[in-house]
């Protein structure tokens, strides 16, 4: 009798079934962009530095260097004591002399000198004007009140030209002014990123239009409302819109070269380096030499020194003021021109490419 194999036979399904499952794939992590939040984090600390720089730089120790200041009187002892006045500032005042007291209020009227100091017998006298800068006059009162005191005369001061009953300060028109740049520069990013989509003479009218709108709010703000300006309002209308509209083209045009790095360099161009020299604060001859130079040309000091004329002292001109604010139109105009050339360059180059691409594929099929 055989015996039978009852083992079952070996499959290869058997052979295997105590084999360990395979391992799932191990899903990869997403990269947490630490690169870019770095170079993203660097347009606030460049704001910072530079509005730290800047401001501190033009404000934190305001020094008077060549402040033109005058003496009343023609006497020998009167040219004595101005050029001993002169020599003992070591550079902060240059001194002249003047006949008479009339002269003298004239010069500050016309905004010649800072201030003009008169001694008599019985009492010592500053011309000065608060609505040509309230912190110049300040300094000059300091200065001239030391000189009556080892006199010992009494001393007061004339205020020449006012500030208005509603800006005791004098410094409204700055603040005005600090409206209209923020309002110029930040209609620039959204307008930028909305004339890739019309004409040229779009863009133009755009930024005019923005203009307008913000020159209006700004006049409205300072005139009916608070009263700092009180009169000239269409002058201070289209001086304010021409400031604003060279900003905000030269926003328009900067934006397709620079893109997220427009608004800082903005705000270098019209906050840190346009508020400082303005003279709205300190006048020029109160700052370092830097925020002085600025001042001759920069847009924003133009328009101060132009509304600050029609405001408080009419009679005198502001051609040269005008002049520089249309100055400041050409270079965001040209820049608007460029990129629009350069986008139409590139949009030829492509339309090229692609009607070659075109040839080959229909050669090749």
């Amino acid at each position: 009798m055989t015996a039978t194999d009852t083992t079952a036979p070996s499959t290869p399904t058997a052979k295997h079934s105590n084999s360990a499952p395979p391992k799932p794939a191990t899903a990869q992590r997403a990269p947490k962009g630490w690169g870019k939040l770095a170079r993203t984090m660097l347009i606030p600390f460049f704001l910072c530095a530079i509005m730290g720089l800047f401001y501190l730089g033009a404000f934190h120790q305001p020094t008077p260097h060549n402040v033109q200041v005058a003496v009343v009187g023609d006497s020998a002892a009167t040219k004595v004591f101005a050029q001993t006045l002169q020599d003992e500032s070591d550079g902060a005042l240059t001194v002249r002399t003047v006949n008479n007291g009339e002269s003298a209020r004239q010069l500050v009227e016309d905004r010649e000198i800072v201030a003009a100091y008169e001694s008599t017998k019985d009492s010592a006298t500053l011309y000065a004007s608060s609505a040509a800068s309230e912190t110049s006059a300040n300094i000059a009162q300091k200065v001239f009140m030391n000189v009556a005191y080892k006199q010992g005369q009494p001393f007061h001061v004339e205020d020449v030209v006012p500030a208005g009953e509603h800006d005791s300060t004098g410094q409204g028109l700055f603040f005005l002014l600090v409206a209209l740049s923020i309002g110029g520069y930040a209609s620039a990013v959204p307008l930028a990123g909305f004339m890739g989509k019309v004409k040229l003479p779009v863009r133009f009218a755009m930024a005019a239009v923005a203009a307008a709108v913000i020159a209006s709010i700004a006049v409205i703000v300072s005139g009916p409302v608070y009263q700092i300006i009180q009169n000239h309002y269409a002058s201070i209308w289209l001086i304010s819109w021409a400031y604003a509209v060279s900003i905000i083209m030269l926003g328009m045009g900067l934006h397709p070269m620079l893109r997220h790095w427009t608004t800082p360099v903005l705000t270098l161009c019209f906050v840190a380096l346009n508020f400082t020299s303005s003279g709205g604060i300190f006048q020029p001859a109160m700052q370092p030499g830097f925020f002085g130079a600025l001042n001759t040309f920069w847009n924003g000091a133009g328009w101060l020194h132009a509304v600050q004329t029609l405001v408080y002292f009419p009679g005198q001109g502001i051609g040269m003021d005008i002049l520089r604010l249309i100055v400041w139109l050409v270079p965001g105009a040209a820049l608007i021109f460029a990129t629009h050339a350069w986008s139409v360059h590139k949009t030829r180059l492509a339309n090229e490419n692609a009607a070659i691409q075109e040839v080959e594929e229909a050669v090749a099929a």
